[in-house]
């Protein structure tokens, strides 16, 4: 779905990204980020963020927590970041940066509480009175005052499945009271997720109920005296939807993939950030006609119905540009060891021809490198690293070599 706006609005990052897989700069089954873009459409939000006195934490999860972009971002002035899980913790804390939210969507274990509260994230959200006794104990223990935040929920809401949980809405303000007694931690404000979805049949991003339920409860806490309460409001976050947030109460805003040009709308419009991020592979062998090419990072955030998957297959950048071609992907219960190129005519795609996708990741569930390019908007552009889907740099040389 995001191929044809690649190919519209960053071809050069295209024509990069074959150049480079062939000279065996970067890897097959890689991800690949465009740094110089994804540095302007950081400032965009950014600067959305002031202008609304809104708080601006990027979710780096989809793009591996890459360290080459979270420096970029951080540099654009987004330098207190998501961590969805105490893996993306780690990763963001090892590279030197501050946690602006942590346990939304993933509330953290016991086991690994005290090394959360050692980080000191800015904002820390609980689903429940148990989770937030035992930060309680560490931030004591420690002697650290910490933030939290209440995820709520009321009738009508919504969640994916597996994302469930949180206290009830309309219990708010006991809620609030009992954050505020516990030692060394106190009530900061109010999340849920999704905020916004985006409606396939209007074709256009909404407000879902749970940001009515966050509306009320607000309200609901306003009237009681408290003020200055942090609201957050993840989900589908871009320079698109920045008003609307603010209107509806919003202190604090999440992009992911508005970060890289990939939220649903990206795909249908031209919108203020620029496309940044692809997936590179190769071809691996040809049988009965079809050629195969290595997966590992084969995975489509499903934000879409399923749609007839294609992708740029040649030897060359310009040869790539000019043939676009059905792929078959792997069910979800399969391992996507290969795609298939639905390219009968063998003797039109060669083994080892680059393979570019343009579909919607969620890198940190996969098992794909990621490489990361600067330069491209200078026609200087150079490979920052390469790193593996947590944020780690991989056994990878820029002379196409492992292990030396």
């Amino acid at each position: 779905m995001f191929l044809n706006k690649l190919i519209e609005r960053n071809p050069d990052f295209i024509k990069c990204v074959v150049d480079f897989q062939q000279d065996g700069k970067i890897p097959a089954n890689s991800y690949v980020l465009d740094l110089d873009a994804i540095g302007k459409n950081a400032a965009i939000l950014a600067e959305d963020g002031k202008r609304l006195g809104m708080k601006v934490f990027p979710m780096t999860k989809q793009i591996g927590r890459n360290p080459a972009a979270n420096k970029i971002l951080a540099k654009a002035g987004l330098d207190a970041f998501v961590a969805v899980d105490m893996s993306g913790a780690y990763q963001i804390h090892d590279q030197g940066l501050h946690i602006g939210h942590l346990g939304h969507l993933v509330q953290t274990p016991r086991a690994e509480i005290d090394s959360a509260v050692s980080m000191k994230p800015a904002y820390w959200t609980v689903f429940s009175k148990e989770k937030a006794i035992e930060i309680s104990k560490a931030a004591e223990k420690q002697d650290v005052k910490l933030a939290l935040m209440a995820r709520i929920f009321d009738e009508g809401d919504i969640f994916y499945m597996g994302h469930e949980g949180g206290f009830p809405a309309k219990n708010i303000l006991e809620v609030a009271d009992m954050l505020d007694a516990l030692p060394n931690v106190y009530f900061a404000g109010i999340t849920t997720f999704p905020a916004l979805l985006f409606n396939q049949e209007e074709q256009q991003v909404e407000a879902t109920h749970n940001l009515k339920t966050l509306e009320t409860a607000l309200a609901k806490l306003q009237k009681a005296g408290r003020t200055n309460m942090e609201v957050n409001m993840p989900g589908t976050t871009s320079h698109l939807v920045m008003d609307l947030l603010a209107s509806a109460g919003a202190t604090q805003v999440e992009p992911g993939h508005g970060l890289t040009g990939t939220t649903p709308p990206h795909a249908l419009q031209n919108l203020a950030e620029t496309p940044a991020f692809l997936y590179v592979t190769e071809i691996s062998h040809i049988h009965a006609g079809h050629p195969y090419c290595f997966g590992g990072g084969l995975y489509i955030d499903p934000v879409f119905p399923d749609y007839a998957v294609k992708a740029l297959v040649g030897s060359g950048a310009q040869q790539a540009l000019e043939q676009k071609l059905s792929v078959t992907l792997p069910p979800a219960n399969a391992i996507d060891y290969y795609g298939i190129v639905e390219e009968q005519k063998s003797n039109a795609v060669h083994i080892g021809d680059t393979v570019v996708f343009g579909f919607r990741p969620q890198v940190f569930v996969t098992r794909a490198y990621v490489s990361a390019i600067s330069g491209i908007s200078t026609d200087r552009p150079e490979v920052e690293g390469v790193f593996t889907s947590d944020g780690r740099r991989a056994d990878w040389f820029e002379e196409g070599s492992f292990g030396k």
